[in-house]
């Protein structure tokens, strides 16, 4: 049997903690996954894994083995990429994270543009507003937005991007437009709570950011919904900027305090630590890289 097949199914399973999981990861079954693994174990005249029955561990030897397998399959995969046929493009299933709203707005639609040339790769696109575990679900890239604190990752910061506050042309026609922050606490704001200050919207350089509270009449757990409640006359909210780029282009919204500056946010792709990344996830974070700089952030 081969032993690259039986490595990939060990660095799988140890890292997903389950047979069952690593045999989703690649795409072979269950009996297969552990055969491999079993396979492996013989050859190498140890164990490698203890199981229970509920989740797989390692035991010294895996973990030797593991702390070294996941770069190594990296580098033979980059190099027999780079000496196949170009024109057969990338194969494979690539699996990718990122939070929800910026996933629907424009990571969705970067996959499906950098994935059209490939007709062989398969892009599997998780949405969730939680941080990803790349390891343990077995995540390719993770775009990821604010200041990363896991530097056990690998990241290239992509671009950055400001907030606005927005409001419909109706709702200002009504309740007039603050001028200052503070003067916030006398309208209906509408609050992201993925933002990481509750009911506090920040102002200022990021050297001297300042924290002000807010009078939220609504409570929404997504900088989308904010926007579509705002342009509905509901009141005004705190959003990206590429969330409301078009409503505001299209007069759904107007800009609320455009002069008071605001901080400003990272725009990450992030990926496991490793000798080499493989082909197809470099490619990907290339083409992020000069998407972003020329569609997302272009204004």
């Amino acid at each position: 049997m081969d032993i690259v097949d039986q490595i990939r199914a060990f660095v799988a399973t140890a890292q997903t903690g389950s047979f069952t999981a690593a045999a989703e990861r690649m795409g072979v079954s269950n009996r297969l996954t552990s055969k491999y693994v079993a396979e492996l174990e013989a050859r190498l005249g140890t164990r490698l894994l203890q199981r229970t029955t509920r989740r797989v561990g390692l035991t010294p030897a895996g973990e030797k083995l593991l702390a070294r397998a996941p770069a190594w399959i990296e580098e033979l995969d980059d190099f027999l990429g780079t000496v196949e046929d170009e024109s057969r493009g990338f194969s494979g299933v690539l699996r990718v994270a990122a939070p929800v709203t910026f996933g629907e707005i424009y990571a969705a639609d970067l996959l499906n543009r950098f994935a059209a040339p490939h007709p062989d790769l398969t892009v599997e696109l998780r949405l969730s507003d939680a941080y990803t575990d790349l390891a343990l679900e077995g995540i390719d890239l993770a775009f990821r937005i604010g200041r990363l604190t896991d530097n056990t990752l690998k990241a290239r910061r992509l671009g950055r991007f400001g907030m606005k506050l927005v409001a419909s042309p109706a709702y200002i026609s009504r309740h007039g437009a603050p001028e200052t922050p503070e003067a916030l606490a006398g309208h209906a704001c509408i609050h992201d709570t993925n933002q990481r200050s509750a009911q506090r919207w920040r102002f200022g350089p990021e050297d001297a950011v300042r924290e002000v509270p807010v009078r939220s009449r609504m409570l929404v757990n997504s900088a989308r919904v904010a926007r579509d409640l705002a342009a509905a006359g509901q009141g005004i909210a705190y959003c990206p900027e590429f969330v409301v780029t078009g409503d505001l282009e299209a007069g759904r919204l107007v800009e609320v305090m455009a002069g008071v500056e605001k901080p400003r946010h990272d725009l990450n792709a992030v990926y496991l630590e490793g000798a080499m990344l493989p082909r197809k996830v470099r490619a990907l974070v290339e083409f992020a890289a000069e998407d972003v700089k020329a569609r997302l952030l272009a204004g």
